[in-house]
């Protein structure tokens, strides 16, 4: 499930000079990020909504890719549907069990392994790799 929230859209979303004019986080310029039916995302407008029946104000674009009034968009038009763009963030991840494989180092004097060279180590993602064959001096 997904909740919606408050975003604030920046210029380069919108080729409008309307919505890129808006100096640090004016009302005017929160809009409510919903996920439709079709997974594409929903901006609607915090501030504004119709007089009379109360229905929020959506942001959409036209052919020519300019913003549209905000009366004269509903949710369901095409007009108001954004693909949401992913964003690879580079962040740090703990190693998994199933990335180290047998990266453990072995004790010296210690007990023997129950494992022989003719067993598979599972590593990189499940891909089986099998041991080197030890050379015999």
């Amino acid at each position: 499930a997904y909740a919606p929230e408050s975003q604030i859209l920046k210029g380069e979303l919108v080729a409008s000079e309307s919505f890129s004019s808006c100096p640090g986080q004016r009302a005017e310029c929160k809009f409510k990020e919903s996920v439709f039916e079709n997974y594409y995302v929903i901006y609607s407008s915090m501030l504004y909504r119709q007089k009379e029946s109360g229905r929020a104000w959506f942001l959409g674009l036209n052919k020519e890719g300019q913003a549209m009034k905000g009366n004269r968009v509903k949710k369901t038009k095409p007009a108001a549907h954004f693909l949401p763009k992913p964003i690879e963030v580079a962040m740090y991840r703990e190693p998994s069990l199933h990335d180290v494989g047998e990266a453990v180092p072995k004790l010296a004097g210690g007990p023997p392994s129950k494992s022989t060279t003719s067993e598979p180590v599972v590593m990189n993602g499940g891909k089986p790799v099998n041991k080197p064959d030890k050379e015999e001096t």
